[in-house]
Order: C-alpha cells, then sequence, then structure tokens
C-alpha cells in the first residue's frame, strides 16, 4: 500500500525528476511507404504535425530534455521502420509519433501497442517495451485530454489493433520495430471541419503542443516511477 502511494505521489508531482536527462523522440508523421497522409480543406496532415511537433520540440528543449525528430524537413520521406530505429539508435525514453486521423468522429486520440506484431520479417515489440508503452500511453492520454478539455474532444484512448494497419499486422510497423516506449497520436480528425479549422490556427497548435507536452512529463513519470517487470524464476532457482 505504501509503495503504491509513493508511486501515485511521484506520478502526480511530474517534477524535474521525471524528465531529467530525458530523450524524447518525436516523429511527425508521413511522408512515408503508406504515402503523404490524409487532407483537409486548407492544411495537409503532413503540415499540420510538422507545425506542431516544432512547437513541442521547442517546449520540450526550454525543459533542458533531449529532442530527436525523425526528420529534418516537412516533407522528407522516412519509412516507419527507419523512424523507431531513430528512436533506437537515441535510445529514447519514449517515442511519440504525430498523426491526423481521417474518420467520421473529430478530437485527439492516442494508440499504443498491446501485442506483438509481425512485419518485414520481424516480431515486435518486446514484452517489456509493451509494457512500458501502455504504462506510458494510460499516464499521457489522461494528462493531454485534461489540456485539451474545453477545447477539443477526446475520442479515447486505444490499441495499435483499433487500425488498419495494426489490426493486419498486429501492431504499428513503427511499434513492431521499436526499442523503446511507443505511442500513437491523432491530434485531430482532420477531415472534419471544426478539427482543421482548430489545428490551422497557431493558438490551437499550441494548445495540442502543451497538452503533447504535459502528457510526456506524466508518462515519463509513470515509467520511471513503476517498479521494474518480475523476470520468471528460472528453473534452477525454483527447485
Amino acid at each position: 500500500m505504501r509503495l503504491a502511494w509513493i508511486i501515485a505521489l511521484l506520478v502526480w508531482a511530474g517534477g524535474a525528476w521525471a524528465h531529467k536527462g530525458a530523450t524524447i523522440c518525436i516523429d511527425p508523421g508521413h511522408p512515408s511507404e503508406v504515402g503523404p497522409g490524409t487532407r483537409g480543406k486548407k492544411i495537409t496532415e503532413m503540415r499540420a504535425v510538422w507545425l506542431v511537433g516544432q512547437k513541442l520540440e521547442r517546449r520540450l528543449k526550454a525543459r533542458g530534455i533531449k529532442v530527436v525528430m525523425t526528420k529534418s524537413s516537412e516533407k522528407e520521406k522516412v519509412t516507419n521502420r527507419r523512424r523507431a530505429e531513430i528512436a533506437n539508435q537515441a535510445q529514447a525514453d519514449l517515442m511519440i509519433r504525430l498523426h491526423c486521423d481521417a474518420q467520421s468522429g473529430r478530437g485527439f486520440a492516442t494508440y499504443y501497442p498491446d501485442r506483438a506484431g509481425r512485419a518485414q520479417g520481424r516480431t515486435g515489440p518486446s514484452p517489456e517495451v509493451l509494457r512500458q508503452s501502455k504504462l506510458a500511453a494510460t499516464a499521457f492520454h489522461s494528462e493531454a485530454a485534461r489540456v485539451l478539455r474545453g477545447h477539443l474532444p477526446v475520442l479515447g484512448l486505444y490499441t495499435d489493433r483499433r487500425t488498419k494497419i495494426g489490426a493486419q499486422q498486429g501492431a504499428l510497423t513503427g511499434s513492431i520495430f521499436s526499442e523503446v516506449p511507443v505511442l500513437l497520436v491523432e491530434l485531430v480528425v482532420l477531415t472534419h471541419p471544426q478539427d482543421e479549422a482548430f489545428i490551422l490556427t497557431d493558438a490551437g497548435q499550441e494548445k495540442l503542443a502543451e497538452a503533447l507536452e504535459m502528457g510526456i512529463l506524466k508518462a515519463l513519470a509513470a515509467v520511471r516511477a513503476a517498479p521494474p517487470a518480475k523476470r520468471p524464476k528460472s528453473p534452477a532457482a525454483r527447485e
């Protein structure tokens, strides 16, 4: 009971201890092997996530957090596998993938891998990455939703299998190749006029960057406060 209270207190605090020495990999989605992304009437997904990603990068750096971007320009094509490899090479504490959706609803949603999938001859992510990704996504989504309350609807927290590619592979390609905790955020439903109008404005982009920033801080706190995974005892140790 005492341990649970301490963990809850540390997660709630979200203080400097949680992000000291942290590295965050920001992945503004598209273009990739699956195409240039979706389009609204006035802005593309590629443009929208690039603008929000840059604002998020500035916010995190202002806190002393090391930031690694998966691409150096808006239209640079990077495969989803390579994006994950960039986060792995940086030994990121968290990889956050930024996208915009196209569907009938509207609002902000978070996705994370809950099981291993298979793509391009690889099975992944590992059980430990799955465990940490769930911890990170749960804390992240709750805090991001709080920041966005009254500004943008929140669709929910889902697993990769809720997506078209995730349902086919068991997990998204960017998750399968990830060796660090990973989550994907659909910032808005770009095909919805109200969502597009929100992300078109500098104020809307800043609010999304703020929600991402605060969510990331809570995610880092949650992952660092959680006890390490229990390893099964070897047969010899059980005898």
